[in-house]
């Protein structure tokens, strides 16, 4: 399913609602072969969540209860959708905050930031709340982490053959195949991914 349409929603532009790919010769080894899903862009900078690298050991029941959002011993009686909730990592800027990305059925008033058609991005804990009540949004991931731009910076990227973008979906969003995001999305823009590696730093 795909999320938004290439026609911007008035007031909006730059590559908001969208997925950066990591290029083969990406230099900064933080995000090496990554996806990240872009929430924020503009002539300020941008903020994104890295959407196919998991956070090392980390499962969400145990992180609702380090966060005392359940006591230790409702973790075992967690709606299993709930347990199927990934912990990714998100990317090098704060990484001991989370970081909700989520379809469009949850909304909190003066927390969440809607993104695009259907996704959305909440950092408290009443939304962690919710999920473990069984209220929470249909589908959502857990971000320890966000990767960060300043103004310009990311465009240079762009430039410099560091990211390519495309079409963001619910799949790569959500899904647990955290592995293949990174060659589905190349293919979204009709790439294989061997051959982007094998051209790659060849002019």
């Amino acid at each position: 399913m795909k999320i938004g349409s290439n026609q911007r929603v008035s007031g909006r532009s730059y590559l908001d609602g969208q997925c950066l790919i990591a290029m083969p010769g990406m230099s900064d080894a933080r995000f090496a072969r990554t996806v990240v899903y872009l929430c924020a862009h503009s002539e300020d900078g941008a903020m994104g969540i890295i959407v196919n690298k998991p956070a090392a050991d980390t499962r969400f029941p145990e992180l609702l209860v380090q966060l005392d959002v359940i006591p230790p011993d409702q973790a075992i009686l967690l709606p299993s959708q709930v347990e199927r909730v990934q912990v990714l990592r998100g990317g090098p800027v704060e990484t001991k905050r989370g970081f909700v990305l989520h379809s469009a059925d949850f909304f909190l008033e003066s927390a969440t930031l809607p993104i695009d058609d259907g996704i959305c991005l909440t950092a408290t804990l009443d939304i962690l709340r919710a999920m473990a009540l069984g209220s929470g949004p249909e589908n959502a991931v857990l971000a320890l982490g966000y990767a960060g731009w300043g103004a310009g910076q990311l465009e240079a990227e762009i430039q410099s053959n560091g990211w390519l973008h495309c079409e963001a979906d619910f799949d790569l969003l959500f899904d647990d195949g955290l592995d293949t995001k990174y060659a589905r999305a190349l293919s979204k823009l009709g790439i294989d991914p061997a051959f982007l590696s094998n051209q790659a730093g060849h002019a």
